[in-house]
This record gives C-alpha cells, structure tokens and sequence, in this order.
C-alpha cells in the first residue's frame, strides 16, 4: 500500500516522493532532471525535491509548460526549463549532465525512440536513475501494447474507445497526428508499452548501473497486468 500526499493542490505519490528522499540523501545528489514532469503534476516532483534537497542545478523538461508551473519557477534560481520532447537527441544533448534523472509514469509511452533508447541516451550523464513505472504482468517479456490487438489493447490500458485520444485509435495508427510529426502509433500520448521487471533490470544493469532501491507499490488502478514499481539504480 502507498499513500498519496497533496502539494499545491496536486496529489503526488508518496512512494516517489520516498524514492527522491533515499537517493538524494543516502548517495548526496546535487543535480536532476525530471522527464515529461509537468502533465497532471504541474511540475511537483521537481518541486518537491527543490523545496527539500540542497540542490545546485534542476531541470524540467516536457513539452508544453503552463502558468502555475511558471509562477513557482521564479523563486528557483537554480531551475531552468527546457521545452521539448525528451526522447529528442537535441534535448537531452540539452540536459548534460546531471547526477540524477527522474522517469515517473513515462517510460511506457516511449516509441521512436522506445524506452530502453530513452535509456542509453541518458545513461552515460547520469549517476543515478529514480523510476517509477507501470510494470507489466501479462507476459514473460515486453510487449508493444497495440501488437495485442484492439481488443487485449483495452483490456490492459485504462482507458476506453469512447475517449478522446483512443477514439478510432486502431483505425488510424499509420495515419500522421494533427500535433505531432509522426503518425498515430508513435505518439506519446498513448499507452505504448508492458515492461516486464526482468527487462527493464536487464537493460539498466548493462549500462553499468545496479539496483540501489525496490518497491512494489501495487496494481495499477484495476488492470490485474500492471503494477506500479519504483526503483532507484546507481552505477
């Protein structure tokens, strides 16, 4: 059981708050970058990890940024923005270095390039990677969510055909998105993978980093294939 806790009106999860706590304290992190941090969040990780760490450097990434998120930057002079997507070469060129990356909820969106791309991007800056994942169940290994077929796909993602993003979502896949360069299946917005533990573990340990912090933190809403998982990996 993990229990949530409201910040600015924001509800954040405490396991991922617990997670920032152990890694900054116990291996004295000084710099971060939290990946795709602003949807439904407002930016509150970041935040949260400014507010309670003595930190020298911060960096939200995502693609689009709003007001609230803006007004609290400003007594943060050790947080900069960048606007982009940061599966984007560029973007994490942009980062550098940083002794930590957060990857809260997003690495089962990421297509072209997948997650374990995501990864090998990052890696070789970084010190440490704090995840906080909806780890699948269904199978042995990972999966691409839409190679199961319009109906497994629903069955395993918490969404419906009736809502906006996933309406016709199979009838489109190869068509281009009206607000991104790439066609339907690729994009972010949209449930994309099941990770198994075994991969994501394996794929993380050959890029020279270990298991520093575990945590089931249980299933993910009612879908009896995902649980949601927290690491915390060093090299």
């Amino acid at each position: 059981m993990f229990w949530n806790r409201k910040t600015n009106s924001v509800e954040l999860v405490q396991a991922k708050l617990d997670m920032i706590d152990f890694a900054f304290t116990t291996f004295g992190l000084k710099s971060f970058a939290d990946l795709g941090g602003i949807w439904g969040v407002n930016g509150g990780y970041t935040f949260y990890a400014l507010d309670n760490h003595k930190l020298k450097e911060a960096v939200l990434v995502d693609t689009n940024f709003n007001e609230i998120v803006e007004k609290r930057a400003k007594s943060r002079q050790q947080l900069r923005f960048i606007k982009g997507n940061f599966g984007d070469e560029k973007v994490a060129h942009e980062v550098g270095q940083v002794d930590a990356i957060f990857l809260f909820d997003v690495l089962l969106h990421q297509v072209d390039p997948n997650w374990d791309r995501i990864l090998e991007m990052y890696a070789p800056n970084v010190k440490c990677l704090i995840i906080y994942n909806q780890q699948w169940l269904g199978s042995e290994h990972t999966v691409r969510l839409l190679d199961l077929g319009e109906d497994a796909y629903f069955q395993n993602v918490p969404h419906n055909k009736t809502e906006e993003v996933y309406s016709g979502l199979f009838q489109k896949l190869n068509q281009k998105h009206p607000d991104h360069d790439r066609k339907w299946k690729d994009v972010h917005n949209i449930w994309q993978w099941g990770i198994t533990d075994i991969d994501l573990k394996e794929k993380i340990e050959s890029l020279g980093f270990r298991l520093q912090f575990y945590k089931n933190c249980g299933m993910f809403v009612n879908l009896k294939n995902f649980e949601n998982h927290a690491y915390v990996f060093t090299k």
